[in-house]
C-alpha cells in the first residue's frame, strides 16, 4: 500500500519530507538567483512542478535533499543560460545595456562573505552547500554535477584561499 503522504507521480517523495527541507532548498534557490527573491520563488515553483508531475523522478540514488537541491541547481542554470543568451542578443543590438546589478549580500559576517564572494564559482558553491546548506562534500559534489574527488579538491582549495584571505585581514587589523 502506498503512503498517503506520498506524491502521486513521485511515490518515493512525501509531502512532509519536502516541507521539512523547504527552507533550506529556498535558501539554495536564493543563492542560485543572486538573492533575487522573486526569481528564487519562480525557481522553487518550477522545482515543485517538476517533482509533482514526475518529470524529476526521485529514485533514491541520493538523499532527497541532495536530489531536490540538484533539481533547483539545474533549473537555475537553465534559467540563467536563457537569460545570458537574451542578454547577448540585446548587447549585439544596443551598446548601452546597463548590467551593473549588484546582488544583495546575505546578512552575515561581511568580511567572510566578501572573501567567499571572491572565490571561483565552484569553490564558492561547495563552501555554501557544506557550511550554509549543511550538505556533506559528497552531496555537494552531486548537486554541483562533479565527482566526489573534484568536490573535495574545490572544498580544500576554497578553505585554503579563505584562510589566506581572512588571515591577511586579521593581520591588517593588528
Amino acid at each position: 500500500m502506498r503512503d498517503a503522504d506520498a506524491l502521486e507521480n513521485n511515490p518515493e517523495i512525501t509531502r512532509s519530507a519536502l516541507e521539512a527541507i523547504h527552507s533550506q532548498v529556498f535558501g539554495w534557490a536564493l543563492s542560485r538567483c543572486d538573492y533575487d527573491r522573486a526569481a528564487a520563488e519562480d525557481i522553487m515553483q518550477q522545482a515543485y512542478v517538476e517533482l509533482l508531475s514526475g518529470n524529476a523522478l526521485f529514485r533514491k540514488k541520493s538523499t532527497l535533499k541532495t536530489f531536490v537541491f540538484s533539481v533547483v541547481q539545474n533549473l537555475a542554470r537553465s534559467r540563467y543560460r536563457r537569460l545570458a543568451t537574451r542578454l547577448r542578443l540585446v548587447r549585439d543590438q544596443a551598446a548601452n545595456v546597463d548590467d551593473s546589478f549588484v546582488p544583495e549580500e546575505p546578512d552575515r559576517n561581511a568580511d567572510v562573505w566578501l572573501a567567499v564572494k571572491h572565490l571561483p564559482a565552484r569553490q564558492r558553491d561547495v563552501i555554501e552547500l557544506v557550511f550554509c546548506r549543511e550538505l556533506t562534500i559528497e552531496e555537494a559534489a552531486s548537486v554541483m554535477g562533479v565527482t566526489t574527488g573534484t568536490g573535495r579538491v574545490h572544498y580544500d582549495r576554497a578553505k585554503k584561499a579563505l584562510r589566506r584571505t581572512l588571515g591577511s585581514l586579521a593581520d591588517d587589523m593588528k
